[in-house]
């Protein structure tokens, strides 16, 4: 029986994270979790599933076996084409949460560029929702809450503060759509 794209990015997730980076793989389930609540915003059943797998592998490139230019978004992105895993997944796991900021801080935007289509669609922004609204450990968060927790836990002055700077007001834009998605249609 061959397993499903959804089950088999939990198992490969689960495989590369949860022993090495457990903390990280607690963040990813509830990342995948809140995927599954909202999939129902996706018309067509197969994009659901895109945004279940690939919030399952959006950071898969951190495992130690997996990382190559510590770059994660790129390097879990390759893997995954290394697998012939979803091209899309590939895609959406390379640019999830404006990952084209990072990678030109890095040097890294034309590879990531060159290597895979940035999609802008309902379900990469649902992708970046629940990344930006899920903690370190798996806890909800407000997009607000979310950037203090990043800007706390690395250096100031680092690359990813910065990436962060230069994106919040992107991430406050995904964010908001996505909420006046969920919201029911107030009556006038």
């Amino acid at each position: 029986m061959q397993l499903g794209m959804a089950d088999r990015a939990r198992g490969l997730a689960e495989q590369k994270l949860s022993e090495v980076l457990p903390r990280r793989w607690r963040h990813v389930q509830a990342v995948a979790a809140r995927a599954e609540q909202l999939a129902s915003l996706i018309e067509e059943p197969h994009d659901r599933e895109l945004l279940v797998s690939a919030a399952t592998l959006h950071d898969i490139g951190y495992a130690p076996s997996i990382a190559k230019t510590g770059f994660h978004p790129l390097d879990g992105a390759r893997w995954l084409r290394d697998l012939k895993f979803s091209d899309r997944v590939a895609a959406l796991v390379a640019h999830h949460t404006n990952a084209v900021v990072e990678a030109e801080l890095r040097g890294f935007d034309r590879e990531l560029s060159d290597e895979f289509d940035r999609e802008m669609s309902r379900v990469a922004d649902l992708l970046w929702y629940c990344d930006l609204t899920t903690g370190p450990d798996g806890q909800e968060f407000t997009v607000e809450e979310r950037i203090a927790e990043i800007r706390n836990r690395y250096e100031p002055g680092s690359v990813v503060v910065e990436f962060i700077e230069l994106s919040a007001g992107e991430f406050f834009e995904v964010v908001k759509r996505v909420e006046d998605w969920i919201r029911p249609t107030q009556p006038m």
